[in-house]
């Protein structure tokens, strides 16, 4: 009684401190500054003639209208930058052109295909939505990017990919960068006069951010303090249609199986039918994935999540999921959908996909999405293996309010046969505030018969110098979403708050800091009693981009039947080194171990690191290791995983890859008496050799450990693939 009682305090402490005016005004005067100034206004001239895409900024652009009032984010928020930078902007009926000239007086232009190098950036919302936007992005050697900020800039989907043209030209002085970007390869409401802008420019070399609308360190660059792109009027006119018909050559081999050659083909369109309403259909897709998901111990009762990367599902997937809030993992939304369950591997191999097809409406108060996938059926006899044809099915419609927030429904399901299903359903409310942000979830759900219910809050905001997070889960025991989601935990409940101050400093070593301190309270599935925890969080971030995580926890845990004393410690640090990046961390904890069935002491320990051999060659060392404990606190193993990675970038274009993954276990501590578990070898030659075209030669080696402590052969699949853009 008297947890249910914190349970109920904690979660009414919260929600008041939520609707307070406090929890919503109450902010420093930095960013109040930033929300009562007058938005900022670029006024778009339009051109008879069209630039040259060249890198060099000719006398044409003189006709446009310029801007040179960046502001500087880091590594001194609010001040002058270090560089000068002016931003040309100008369109014709079918195009919007954007051109930087970056000065260099005091800091030389840094072009370097494999380590951090200097580049600029153009933000646009062309719905008018303070919620979304395009970027295009252009670094100084010569690659680029594009994809769409999400959830007011707190998510960056990078799997977006538009056709557009791009040139970059390094001078001594200065550095020249120019865009063409058509009207036809973004959604667009028509008639509306203002767009969202935002620019950006990076100085490698001093590790400077500098901004058109100012950034500050603590927060995201949110698309709804944007500014304006004045006289913006797009004259294009007809339909945007693209076709991609691609042919594939696949060998593969498995062990014990004669040598299986695959030529296939399949075919890909995607129709804009007006600048807001697109459809995508496919046909017998190629989704082999060129890497597997890379090797990870789990000790814990839930299975790991893995990312979507099949261009079908990943296009558009930020309509078809509820929101969060970017990468921290104290909130977990209702994944009432979860793409990778539509063909998803069975036995290490894939089921087809027969067909797809999505159809997408973006407007400025409205986006709604439709989805539909058709599996085949996967019967392997010999492992007594039956998945029968499956229907997929998505609905998903969300409307603004309130200027950036959000009201949605989303609705998921699969069906085999009428005796064979999984429905669900989702109801949301997203509420933004400048930095703060508050997501309401309840879902519903029927598999087959059985019926349960979901619900999830989250928060993330600031009360004058305090940053609160706090989240709120209650899942029901019968509520199962295990063939078209990803919610695991049935029956798990939770709440937790964290809270303290986060300082920024404008001199010295020291950027920022925020020291938080709170506490959790859960009750795991099938359990009776709840664990309470206390937390405490540390995190500085340096003047030079190096930052470190310190998160220690501790208190009554109750697991599998089982009361004892949790403790845990998560500690990570990243940054920049020579232009190369660097990211360490390690965990130790005292918990139940459910790969083993008891409880103790587990360790985990990771290093990512990257190295310019020379400009480009680069060569990535991922290493992981992880420690399990005995009931009587000796090390019982040692699991360790090697995974060196080389990259030739010959062209912005072009990348030759390779990499070696070693997994293996040793006794104790004793390294030296590794046994080699497995051993996966993959190489890739990928060319995007023009607008969405791309070549594909990969090779992917799998081999593992038998019984009598030999590496046996699994499989060898090598395969050749081509990609062609047919744009209309």
């Amino acid at each position: 009684m008297k947890t249910n009682h914190l349970l109920k305090a904690i979660a009414i402490a919260v929600l008041l401190d939520l609707l307070s005016c406090s929890a919503w005004a109450q902010e420093p005067a930095g960013e109040k500054i930033a929300e009562i100034a007058a938005p900022k206004i670029f006024n778009v001239q339009q051109i008879r003639t069209a630039p040259e895409i060249d890198g060099i900024i000719e006398d044409i652009w003189q006709q446009a209208d310029s801007i040179t009032d960046l502001v500087q984010s880091q590594p001194y928020e609010n001040t002058e930058p270090s560089e000068r930078t002016v931003v040309y902007l100008m369109q014709d009926d079918e195009n919007l052109y954007v051109a930087f000239r970056c000065y260099s007086q005091k800091h030389p232009t840094t072009a370097s295909y494999t380590k951090d190098e200097d580049y600029v950036m153009v933000g646009i919302d062309p719905m008018g939505s303070k919620t979304n936007g395009y970027f295009f992005w252009q670094y100084a050697s010569g690659i680029f990017w594009d994809g769409m900020f999400t959830d007011d800039g707190r998510n960056m989907d990078l799997a977006w990919e538009g056709v557009w043209n791009q040139a970059v030209k390094v001078c001594p002085d200065r550095m020249e960068v120019e865009f063409r970007i058509p009207f036809k390869t973004i959604r667009y409401k028509k008639g509306l006069s203002e767009w969202g802008l935002q620019f950006r420019r990076h100085i490698a070399s001093n590790f400077e951010d500098d901004y058109w609308v100012p950034v500050l360190q603590r927060d995201n660059d949110m698309i709804s303090r944007w500014g304006k792109l004045a006289g913006i009027e797009p004259r294009s006119t007809g339909y945007y249609f693209e076709l991609y018909p691609e042919g594939f050559m696949r060998n593969d081999k498995f062990s014990g199986e004669k040598t299986e050659a695959k030529p296939r083909g399949s075919l890909t369109l995607k129709w804009d039918m007006t600048p807001q309403t697109t459809v995508n259909a496919t046909a017998y897709p190629d989704f082999a994935q060129i890497e597997s998901d890379q090797f990870s111990l789990n000790l814990s009762r839930y299975p790991r999540y893995l990312q979507e990367q099949r261009p079908f599902f990943v296009d558009g997937q930020e309509i078809f999921s509820l929101s969060g809030f970017g990468n921290d993992g104290w909130f977990s939304p209702l994944n009432i959908f979860y793409s990778r369950m539509a063909g998803r591997s069975i036995d290490g191999e894939a089921v087809q996909i027969m067909g797809g097809a999505k159809l997408t409406h973006k407007a400025t108060d409205w986006n709604i999405g439709l989805l539909t996938a058709f599996t085949d059926d996967y019967v392997d006899l010999n492992e007594g293996l039956n998945e029968p044809q499956r229907r997929f099915g998505v609905v998903r419609a969300k409307r603004r309010i309130f200027s950036n927030s959000d009201v949605g429904f989303l609705a998921s399901g699969t069906r085999a046969d009428a005796g064979n299903y999984n429905y669900a359903t989702a109801l949301e409310t997203v509420l933004r505030k400048g930095s703060n942000q508050l997501i309401l979830q309840g879902a519903f759900s029927d598999r087959s018969g059985k019926r349960g219910w979901a619900g999830t809050a989250g928060f993330r905001g600031f009360t004058g110098p305090l940053l609160t997070i706090a989240a709120l889960e209650s899942v029901n025991d019968s509520f199962d979403v295990s063939d078209i989601g990803f919610l695991p935990w049935s029956g798990r409940r939770k709440a937790m708050v964290l809270t303290g101050p986060f300082w920024s400093y404008r001199s010295g070593a020291l950027r920022n800091l925020y020291i938080g301190a709170g506490g959790t309270i859960q009750k795991e599935p099938g359990a009776d009693q709840w664990s309470k925890i206390g937390n405490l969080l540390i995190s500085p971030t340096l003047r030079n981009n190096w930052g470190a995580s310190l998160n220690l926890n501790a208190g009554s845990g109750y697991e599998a039947d089982t009361s004892y004393f949790f403790r845990s410690l998560d500690l990570s640090t990243y940054g920049l080194l020579f232009g190369n990046n660097i990211n360490a961390g390690c965990r130790y904890a005292y918990e139940y171990n459910y790969q083993r069935g008891f409880l103790a002491y587990n360790g985990s320990n990771y290093l990512v690191a990257s190295y310019s051999i020379i400009s480009p060659l680069s060569m990535t060392l991922t290493s992981n290791i992880w420690m399990e404990w005995d009931t009587t606190n000796t090390i019982l193993a040692s699991w360790s995983v090697v995974r060196p990675r080389f990259d030739l970038r010959v062209t912005p274009t072009m990348t030759l890859s390779a990499f070696d993954e070693m997994v293996f276990v040793a006794p104790g501590t004793d390294l030296a008496s590794s046994t080699h578990l497995s051993n996966r070898v993959g190489a890739l030659f990928s060319w995007n050799f023009a607008p969405k075209s791309w070549i594909y030669v990969a090779l992917n080696d799998y081999q593992s450990q038998d019984n009598n402590g030999f590496m046996k052969p699994q499989y060898t699949i090598s395969a050749f693939k081509a990609k062609y853009l047919l744009y209309f």
